[in-house]
């Protein structure tokens, strides 16, 4: 159960200050590993196009550097890709690089002396904001003035995906459907259930899985906030008009019955259960072969303009451990896997969107093979992420169980929760 990883992944980033000066951290010399080169490790992704990509990359490097070679290896087993890497914090066994960090863990790594600022090599700062532009601030300390902790490496923009034979079905526009607002995606699934093309509008998972708001209502709050995070100085943003207004559209979804509150037990646009879901373009490879699908941005209460709607980010980035001895030849990999070159590898191999300034026109022939990305590559440049902040995956934990009870349960009303997850929160960031 997520609850009990929760509370394990609580407990090793309060024991990982003690835990690494217990392990041993300290017999890596910082000051002659800053200086050396040798062979490296890294750990990507399970996901078999991230492995592909990684196996070529290490490949290509090693044929250029036969005394610093890369060893490339999978992240470990566990719950979450956090807990396996939070383990190897602790453990002190992480390799040189992880392509695989997620913003919402980080800073306790950081702060756990886990991770190397990336601004200490020469030209890190450098590498880092002009491959990412202003955007890749978002990503450093000090609200984007101190070091870099994590280079901002790839994105999945979050849109709305619709299967267009289930709106035909429907007797809606399949082609260029307009769900801009609130009112008009209710609408149109109330259209889609009661006219028995599918049984439900829209099914994201129910789970309590301290992510899975990054899959129903984080995406469709930037968007009615203009990238509003959950905290913004020190404070919870939620609990607000704009968050009420995002939780009451879903709530009419479940109480209306046109999403389910179970969890599906097989792939729910693909077998046509269900018509539409909130998804990045790597869903794009999973459904080419299932379903003639669409994608759209997500929708506001009022309605914005696609060119200005902003949506979550996704994002995975690399971090550059403190346990490297070989810190020189990891800061070059780094760099060599994320110039342009290799992005494009990552582009076409995956489909996520590499965390680079003006996508489309650095990558034109790709997008002019591949059409249906062209809309993430648009939106990639329209993206927010989860806030900067200690105790990030406590927080995002605590924020799901009680949305889960106010919007997907209904055992608590909207306002009353949003309020005590809101104090909630404000008091664990201030303890």
């Amino acid at each position: 159960m997520r609850t009990l990883t929760r509370r394990t992944l609580g407990t090793a980033a309060l024991a990982l200050p003690l835990a690494l000066a217990a392990c041993g951290r300290s017999a890596v010399d910082s000051q002659e590993a800053a200086t050396s080169r040798g062979p490296i490790s890294i750990w990507v992704s399970t996901n078999e196009q991230e492995l592909a990509w990684g196996k070529a990359v290490s490949e290509a490097w090693n044929a250029e550097h036969e005394h610093e070679p890369v060893t490339l290896q999978e992240i470990p087993a566990g719950s979450s890709s956090e807990e396996a890497i939070t383990a190897a914090i602790v453990a002190g066994t992480t390799p040189d690089l992880i392509f695989n960090i997620s913003p919402a863990a980080l800073p306790d790594w950081m702060r756990a002396g886990g991770l190397v600022d990336l601004t200490t090599f020469e030209g890190g700062r450098r590498h880092i904001e002009e491959r990412g532009g202003t955007r890749a601030r978002n990503y450093a300390e000090d609200e984007g003035k101190g070091g870099y902790y994590q280079l901002p490496w790839k994105s999945n923009p979050v849109m709305l995906m619709y299967n267009r034979k289930i709106f035909a079905d429907a007797g809606l526009d399949a082609e260029t459907p307009d769900l801009d607002t609130f009112d008009k995606l209710l609408d149109a699934s109330r259209q889609i259930v009661s006219s028995g093309a599918a049984g439900s509008a829209i099914w994201p998972s129910p789970t309590s899985d301290f992510y899975q708001p990054w899959s129903d209502f984080y995406p469709l709050y930037l968007a009615q906030t203009g990238g509003t995070r959950l905290i913004e100085n020190g404070s919870p943003t939620f609990d607000s008009p704009d968050g009420l207004a995002v939780a009451r559209m879903w709530r009419s979804m479940y109480d209306e019955e046109l999403a389910p509150r179970e969890q599906s037990t097989d792939d729910a646009m693909t077998t046509g259960a269900t018509a539409m879901q909130l998804a990045g373009p790597y869903a794009i490879a999973t459904y080419k072969d299932a379903i003639d699908y669409g994608f759209m941005p997500v929708p506001t209460a009022e309605g914005i303009p696609a060119g200005k709607t902003i949506t979550f980010a996704d994002s995975k980035n690399v971090s550059l451990c403190s346990t490297s001895r070989n810190r020189l030849t990891a800061w070059d990999f780094l760099a060599f896997a994320t110039g342009e070159e290799w992005d494009g590898k990552l582009l076409e191999l995956t489909g996520q969107m590499p965390l680079r300034q003006d996508l489309a026109s650095v990558y034109p022939d790709y997008f002019a093979k591949n059409p249906d990305y062209t809309s993430f590559a648009d939106q990639a440049d329209r993206v927010a992420d989860v806030p900067y902040v200690s105790g990030g995956i406590e927080i995002w934990q605590r924020f799901r169980d009680a949305y889960s009870g106010a919007v997907i349960f209904g055992t608590d009303s909207v306002e009353q929760g949003l309020s005590d997850v809101a104090h909630q929160i404000d008091a664990l960031i201030k303890e």
